[in-house]
């Protein structure tokens, strides 16, 4: 069993689709080439919404078990189209994926995203000060790394990008792994059902956002089921004690009987809270 969930412009065209209960358009720029590693791209689609920009962007972190996949952005609307509705721009970004790449090249990855789209806000219509992250399971794990270990980028480097900041301003994590040093272990059944947690137990710490946590850590929000057995819902309450004890803005939401992966109304009230967490404390 797999985690739930699951640039340089090289394309620029523009697909008008269909919402389901609108005739309005809503604008994707797919496959937006924002690095390359061995040859290869890394790219994020790009959703904008129906109406007018609200000038806030949300990247969502395609990855279940650190694995990430391409599809059709068509399948991603369902998922979108509340914070769409809003005026919400979604960036659906793909990483260096498992089991070719390791937790420590994954987040190198999504940092360099957030880096490359503040330094092309301006092309997506969004402030490079209203950048939200989310994501579930292992997405989970990273946008909580983002939240809890971000720097300012480095003038001194020769990349542009690398020169940008990767702080968001605020973050959503369902059911998110945030202590690796029980499962980056040979003993741990995690450590052989998903490849990407193979890497040096030395650096477990460094990808444990409970470890992190510290007063500036943006407004965060975790949903957790209570009947989770894949990543249980200590794991949220132990860092939700963390940002209790720095006074970071955070909740975290325990949906009752709810188990890994969210279905029926249990996804509706999920996707509802991000709506509302994005809007409370992205748009001010």
């Amino acid at each position: 069993m797999r985690f739930a969930f699951a640039v340089i412009m090289l394309v620029s065209v523009l697909i008008s689709v269909q919402t389901s209960s609108a005739n309005e358009n809503v604008k994707i720029i797919p496959d937006v080439v924002y690095g390359h590693k061995f040859g290869m791209a890394l790219t994020f689609d790009v959703f904008q919404p129906p109406k007018e920009p609200n000038g806030a962007g949300i990247l969502f972190m395609v990855s279940g078990g650190w694995y990430s996949r391409w599809t059709d952005p068509n399948n991603m609307l369902d998922m979108f189209k509340p914070l769409l509705e809003e005026g919400f721009t979604v960036f659906s970004v793909r990483h260096g994926s498992s089991p070719k790449f390791l937790i420590p090249e994954v987040v190198k990855d999504v940092r360099r995203s957030v880096r490359f789209i503040r330094l092309h806000s301006k092309d997506y219509v969004v402030s490079p000060n209203q950048l939200g992250v989310w994501g579930g399971s292992a997405g989970g794990h990273l946008s909580l790394v983002l939240g809890t270990t971000s720097d300012e980028g480095s003038p001194k480097e020769k990349d542009v990008v690398l020169r940008s900041s990767d702080r968001v301003a605020a973050v959503v994590a369902y059911y998110p792994p945030t202590d690796l040093r029980e499962f980056v272990n040979e003993k741990s059944p995690y450590y052989h059902r998903f490849p990407a947690l193979q890497f040096n137990t030395d650096l477990a710490d460094d990808f444990s956002p409970v470890l992190h946590v510290t007063q500036d850590d943006p407004p965060t929000l975790l949903i957790h089921g209570d009947q989770d057995k894949l990543v249980p819902i200590s794991h949220s309450k132990k860092i939700m004690k963390q940002f209790k004890e720095q006074k970071v803005k955070a909740e975290l939401l325990i949906i009752k009987d709810a188990a890994h992966g969210f279905q029926g109304e249990d996804k509706i009230r999920a996707s509802q809270a991000v709506v509302k967490w994005f809007k409370l404390h992205l748009l001010k």
